[in-house]
């Protein structure tokens, strides 16, 4: 069995015009939410074997405070340039090229793929908000196998989900 949770950035700042988009912080409604869904995960005692996390300011800030209230490495946190702005398709050939000794691995990145990729792997979404995350689980032994007719809706949260099934 193998498990994806997709993180999807907390919300971003737009107070930096002269800022590119991958440079743009998280605003302060973000840094209050990333911590929130950490302690979230950790009540579900949801722990990840790697985050994967876009390069992105905003996505790589969302995994690092992530990854402290789990009491996971940031060291440990790969970065990626392959994630910001990735297609459904590119996220899917990340995840299916991930070492098999990763029985839970968190993906931290941005929309429209985010929802795309939720669409793919055939669930139904309008949008999955900042900081929401959605998890799959496939039932698989190698992250090869990995594909739409192998997974399985596993659980969704986010931040103003305010009576998720754990709380």
């Amino acid at each position: 069995m193998k498990k994806v949770l997709l993180i999807r950035h907390a919300k971003s700042s737009w107070s930096h015009p002269a800022l590119s988009d991958h440079q743009r912080p998280l605003a302060e409604r973000g840094r209050r939410d990333a911590p929130k869904m950490g302690r979230r995960l950790v009540i579900r005692d949801i722990m990840p074997d790697l985050i994967l996390s876009s390069d992105a300011v905003r996505a790589l800030k969302t995994a690092m405070v992530i990854a402290k209230e789990l009491s996971y490495p940031v060291s440990k946190i790969l970065r990626t340039q392959r994630l910001y702005h990735a297609s459904a398709q590119s996220m899917l050939s990340l995840i299916t090229t991930t070492s098999n000794d990763i029985g839970t691995l968190f993906v931290v990145g941005h929309n429209p793929g985010m929802n795309d990729f939720i669409t793919l792997m055939g669930c139904k979404i309008d949008n999955l908000p900042t900081a929401g995350q959605f998890g799959f689980s496939f039932d698989i032994g190698d992250w090869k196998e990995a594909h739409p007719n192998k997974a399985s809706f596993w659980f969704m949260d986010y931040p103003k989900l305010e009576f998720p099934d754990i709380l």
